[in-house]
């Protein structure tokens, strides 16, 4: 599924469940600018999925019409069947890379990010008798758990000992995560990197000489 598409969903799926939303709310459920959100929707008028009607005090309401729900239907479709292909690869590829850890005699393992594909990650941790021994997570209030463990900042994160860091990465550039750890003190053998970019993800060990790991791409890009 690409960008525009999953975009579509979330806005076709937002205004079925509260067709009297304003574009400036639907931009901050979506987290886009205003500007980007007129556009979408203007889009999806234009196709015929969804139809402005006028209502009291000058505000609108956004219906989808029959043709705007068989698409919804369709994309919801899609994305689900990216979502499997995309567990399943993850997990593939998650247990190639830390069967390489563990056979190298590494066990304890942090994760960098308390978000979904950390979810994932975790149960390949666990598949292979691995250690989870702490959650890395500054953008989490504080008292918050993940998986079981407290979620811990990251300037406390000299405090754990560990062999393998996975970071879970939604749209965070390598550059950027490289500095972050640098100044951490976390060296980069230790770091693997699950990069998430719109319908691709890769895998990425910042101590190999390549850098790149394995990519797994949308099994649909229509």
């Amino acid at each position: 599924m690409n960008p525009d598409a999953y975009r579509e969903l979330e806005v076709l799926e937002e205004l079925s469940v509260n067709p009297r939303l304003t574009q400036r709310h639907l931009a901050k459920q979506l987290q886009v600018a205003l500007g980007l959100t007129n556009l979408m929707v203007r889009r999806l008028v234009k196709k015929g999925y969804v139809k402005v009607i006028s209502a009291r005090g000058n505000r609108l309401r956004y219906l989808l019409t029959p043709l705007g729900l068989a698409e919804k239907t369709r994309l919801t479709y899609e994305f689900l069947e990216y979502s499997l292909h995309l567990y399943r690869e993850v997990r593939r590829l998650l247990t190639e890379t830390l069967g390489h850890v563990a056979a190298s005699g590494g066990r304890r393992v942090v994760f960098f990010g308390a978000s979904e594909i950390a979810e994932i990650a975790y149960l390949t941790v666990k598949e292979l008798g691995l250690e989870l021994v702490g959650v890395i997570d500054d953008e989490r209030p504080g008292g918050q758990s993940f998986l079981g463990l407290p979620i811990t900042p990251s300037k406390e994160v000299g405090r754990l000992s560990f062999d393998c860091g996975i970071v879970s990465a939604l749209n965070n550039g390598l550059d950027a995560i490289r500095q972050r750890l640098s100044g951490l003190g976390v060296p980069e053998s230790k770091i693997i990197v699950i990069e998430h970019r719109g319908p691709r993800v890769r895998l990425v060990s910042l101590g190999a000489p390549t850098g790149t790991t394995s990519e797994v791409t949308s099994v649909s890009n229509t």
